[in-house]
């Protein structure tokens, strides 16, 4: 069966063309043998990669594997199926769907914001509240291991304890030492054990481990028998590891469809290719975002999200641009995701009226997934909203976006638009390609290695020397 076509996603720059406090309407041309030599490089990085040669030092750490990674998983399912990773990825993901009605997923940073993203991107809002047969048949699914929050730890370990109903982990970790995960797969692991009396077969089956070939976590993998591991890529980072097992398993277990994610993601790689500036979301997405910094002190990058369905995949994004470009105390925009119209009611005041060091780019849905849902006539008309009594909730959506876009471009406020066609694997397969493309294509243009992360890193040092009393 053939599936439809992949509309695109577009990136609309020209609300940032404003006197004074804007690009000039040639700027991004201006720009474009800066923007397509940052393209060569990164497509030479990805080249020099795949080919395993010999990285220099100055590329060092180079984890540009994120970049080709959909064709390859796409390429081996089609010829390889069930013995592909992808193949094997669905065959677990049905198996836990088929055995549990619960599953955690716990991880840090990259290797659990793009699940949560995904998650909250395609499913039901309120997925986890909704009776079995309302979920399509798939579990619920939650997040920790992400903090050392203690309470909602307990929290969430006083919700299993709870039910009667069965569930699994899935513990995500390269090398199985980031301490927040460690200590809460320990946790959750011992009360698993509790859940199933003990039976180790059954625990084996239960956690599904996503590590690297080797460390902490593969080693424990190994001592519970595990008989589903999937590897994190070498070549790809925590951050950009949303389209590997790291992120398409638990969309998997969720239902989702994960070949046309990464479908998605190939059609993007291949417009990133080919497309010149002006016509290249990529390309034209940094280069608007640099020239507003390097000319306008735009230091503040606002991705405004009009769904709440994206809210997280802008969390994941702030993670994605802040680790990758925040170095060398020259470089590094501050990210900031913001949900409208709520969040209108919090920051836009300070976003019309403040610091002129903002870009504000809107990330918009076209289409909405369910029936427009209409004010209504009502008897108690103190409101007055009967005379709005046939207006969606859709055009009220679409009203305030262009109420806001005109306000901040009377104010001299540069927006960009992101349209995306509807919320689903398509769109988000193009957007979260773009945007992990579009990080280290500016990391190139700025001279910053985007990958790597050295300032978490001598975080974690502290913290467990703080621990250990050393």
């Amino acid at each position: 069966m053939n599936m439809p076509q992949i509309k695109p996603i577009t990136y609309d720059p020209s609300a940032a063309t404003i006197a004074e406090h804007g690009l000039a309407a040639d700027d991004l041309a201006k720009l474009a043998p800066q923007l397509d030599a940052a393209r060569d490089e990164v497509l030479a990085d990805a080249e020099l990669w795949d080919a395993g040669g010999d990285v220099p030092a100055k590329k060092q750490p180079l984890d540009a594997g994120f970049m080709e990674l959909p064709q390859r998983l796409l390429a081996e399912y089609r010829a390889r199926r069930d013995d592909s990773e992808l193949g094997r990825i669905l065959s677990t993901a049905r198996r836990l769907r088929e055995s549990v009605d619960r599953v955690v997923v716990l991880g840090i940073g990259g290797s659990y914001m793009g699940a949560r993203s995904l998650m909250e991107g395609c499913c039901h809002p309120y997925h986890n509240e909704l009776p079995r047969g309302e979920r399509g048949g798939v579990p619920r699914m939650y997040f920790e291991g992400n903090n050392v929050d203690n309470d909602a730890s307990q929290g969430l370990l006083d919700l299993l304890r709870g039910t009667d109903d069965a569930w699994a982990i899935v513990v995500i970790s390269k090398s199985g030492g980031t301490l927040e995960t460690a200590a809460a797969f320990r946790q959750f692991l011992a009360a698993l054990r509790t859940s199933v009396n003990n039976d180790e077969k059954l625990i084996a089956q239960r956690v599904v481990p996503v590590t690297g070939s080797s460390g902490r976590l593969f080693d424990l993998s190994a001592a519970l028998g595990c008989p589903d591991v999937f590897p994190v890529p070498d070549g790809v980072g925590g951050r950009f590891s949303i389209l590997s097992a790291v992120g398409l398993l638990p969309a998997a277990i969720l239902g989702l469809d994960v070949v046309r994610l990464l479908e998605a993601a190939a059609a993007m790689n291949a417009r990133f290719k080919d497309a010149p500036v002006g016509d290249n979301p990529v390309l034209d997405y940094v280069g608007v975002s640099h020239l507003m910094e390097r000319d306008h002190g735009a230091t503040m990058r606002v991705l405004s999200v009009w769904a709440k369905g994206l809210e997280s995949i802008g969390l994941w994004y702030d993670q994605l641009l802040a680790e990758s470009l925040g170095k060398t105390e020259q470089h590094g925009a501050t990210p900031l995701t913001v949900l409208n119209t709520r969040d209108l009611h919090s920051r836009g005041q300070q976003h019309q009226a403040g610091r002129r060091d903002k870009l504000i780019t809107n990330v918009i849905v076209e289409a909405w997934r369910r029936d427009p849902l209409s004010i209504g006539i009502s008897e108690l008309d103190q409101d007055q909203l009967n005379v709005l009594a046939d207006k969606t909730l859709p055009e009220i959506m679409t009203a305030a976006i262009a109420g806001t876009n005109k306000a901040y471009a009377e104010d001299g406020r540069p927006t960009t638009d992101l349209r995306l066609p509807q919320l689903d694997e398509a769109s988000l397969g193009q957007l979260l390609q773009m945007l992990m493309l579009a990080t280290v294509v500016e990391g190139r243009l700025i001279g910053v290695n985007p990958y790597g992360q050295p300032g978490v890193e001598a975080y974690k040092k502290h913290m467990n020397a703080f621990l250990r009393g050393e």
